[in-house]
């Protein structure tokens, strides 16, 4: 059962290193590959290199908020749910879904396991991966982004953090895979 009462392992030195509010500055081009990136995959234990999927499959980058394995950001945990539930979908249209985020390995596998996540779990605790995509942060973690890539690994979709709408929907996300076809 997920509590919203539990703060413990909140203060921490990620925690500072996004305290203060850095706006989303993202200014990837479409038809633009992104940065390459390699992350621990909670899920699955092993190393995920992003240009592994170049030329193979399309990439939904889903940047997400946690603040610790019993902390999510309640714009955030909704969506996480929603991913997860739909992820056979993503996986029909030939994708695969990235979720990243900034928990640590330890905070991330009991994320995992709590929410029954199918997809993959990257984890990114010093927010590098974060800051190079430029998603922002605030209130102690980086902001949720999202981002398509398709089959070359060029960027085809990005949707930015803002509080009229904080992530992209399921609903979009399958749209832009669908627009590749």
């Amino acid at each position: 059962m997920l509590t919203s009462t539990d703060f413990s392992g909140l203060i921490n030195q990620r925690f500072f290193q996004n305290f203060l509010p850095v706006p989303a500055t993202n200014k990837f081009y479409t038809e633009v590959c992104p940065p390459d990136f390699e992350l621990p995959d909670i899920t699955n234990g092993r190393k995920v290199k992003l240009s592994d999927y170049r030329k193979k499959q399309p990439v939904v980058l889903n940047f997400t908020r946690i603040f610790t394995e019993k902390q999510y950001c309640p714009l955030c945990f909704s969506h996480i749910k929603a991913i997860n539930e739909a992820y056979e979908q993503f996986v029909e249209r030939g994708a695969e879904v990235l979720m990243i985020t900034s928990t640590d390995e330890r905070q991330s596998k009991i994320v995992v396991r709590d929410l029954g996540l199918k997809m993959p779990l990257l984890s990114d605790p010093n927010c590098g991966v974060f800051r190079r995509y430029s998603t922002g942060q605030a209130l102690g973690a980086p902001l949720p982004a999202q981002f398509v890539l398709d089959i070359q690994g060029k960027l085809r979709y990005k949707h930015l953090f803002s509080f009229l709408e904080a992530n992209a929907s399921v609903e979009k996300l399958l749209a832009v895979l669908d627009s590749l076809q």
